[in-house]
């Protein structure tokens, strides 16, 4: 799981849009994934979701998921200068 979700954040963060990826491990669980993604707007997390490599992931790491995947959108409030995004 980690080596698949790494390429796919190493080709993620170099996206026109994108403001943050990451991957964090559940300290007490180690079984346990957390991925952090930022996107300047609806259509660059749109876009996202249509990439390659993307798709590629989603697929590979399928049968690794305890539970279905499940994504919460946030809406960022800082920093709210968007130059300093």
């Amino acid at each position: 799981f980690i080596e698949l979700t790494t390429a796919n954040h190493i080709e993620a963060v170099k996206e026109k849009g994108n403001l943050r990826f990451d991957l964090i491990r559940q300290a007490d669980d180690p079984d346990r994934f957390m991925l952090y993604e930022a996107y300047e707007s609806d259509e660059t997390s749109a876009a996202h979701k249509k990439t390659a490599h993307y798709l590629k992931w989603r697929e590979s790491v399928e049968n690794f998921m305890a539970e279905p995947r499940k994504g919460i959108k946030y809406i960022i409030v800082q920093p709210s200068d968007k130059k300093k995004w």
